[in-house]
């Protein structure tokens, strides 16, 4: 189980939002580049970062801080938030990021995510899929889906993508544990190698979810236990 810490980024500052509500923000930091220094010092393997303007407003709006993070830090970057063109994607590999997470482009524009996969690694694309209630929600979580997770997993992983991102929304930025069952279930009925998201808040609920590698969950982020302290990354990587 690889433990990924995250930086949530608006308007240039470091956030975490409760079950993705923008009026629900807490800010955490006003340098975004030197919490990424603080992960790498502590041990982390690599980041996750995500762009919440770009992920609202459907276009990157911190560029200039994932440029400095990205100069700041050796740790392999996985991206998120904003990236709706293959030119989104193509830019930001070329900016240094390892990987790019897309939403919102699979549901809504799903023969752009085709072309990309065509003009870009495949490996180097992941899929997120944000699920409340079992169903895909996209821009930002602000927009519900009748896409059944799993199910929308599996027409990506015959199309090229080997791993999703999986965030239980009700759960995400709540410290209340994450939906253990729930990620099991997808993982099974998926496929896929899974990044677990959502309701981390302490050493024991990663160990529950490293349980489930055998199902292909292997990852795991990780974001308000560590600013609220109830996670110490330097203690679990």
């Amino acid at each position: 189980m690889i433990v990924i810490p995250a930086i949530d980024l608006r308007d240039g500052q470091c956030v975490r939002l409760a079950q993705g509500r923008a009026d629900r923000q807490t800010v955490y930091g006003t340098d975004p580049v030197a919490v990424a220094r603080s992960f790498q010092q502590a041990g982390a393997a690599m980041l996750h970062l995500v762009d919440l303007d770009g992920a609202f407003h459907g276009q990157t709006a911190n560029l200039e801080v994932i440029r400095a993070i990205r100069r700041a830090i050796d740790l392999p970057i996985e991206l998120g938030g904003g990236m709706r063109r293959v030119s989104d994607i193509e830019g930001m590999l070329a900016e240094g990021i390892d990987s790019v997470i897309v939403g919102t482009m699979a549901v809504r524009a799903p023969d752009t995510l085709v072309e990309a996969l065509e003009r870009v690694p495949p490996e180097r694309v992941q899929l997120g899929i944000d699920a409340r209630a079992g169903k895909v929600a996209v821009s930002g979580w602000t927009e519900d889906t009748e896409l059944e997770a799993a199910a929308f997993a599996r027409t990506w992983r015959e199309r090229g993508i080997g791993r999703v991102v999986f965030t239980d929304i009700a759960r995400d930025g709540m410290l209340q544990g994450p939906n253990v069952e729930a990620v099991a279930a997808f993982a099974r009925a998926s496929g896929v190698r899974v990044t677990a998201s959502g309701g981390v808040s302490t050493a024991a609920d990663l160990a529950r979810l490293a349980a489930l590698e055998p199902l292909g969950v292997d990852r795991a982020i990780v974001g308000k236990a560590l600013y609220e302290g109830t996670l110490v990354l330097a203690e679990v990587v």
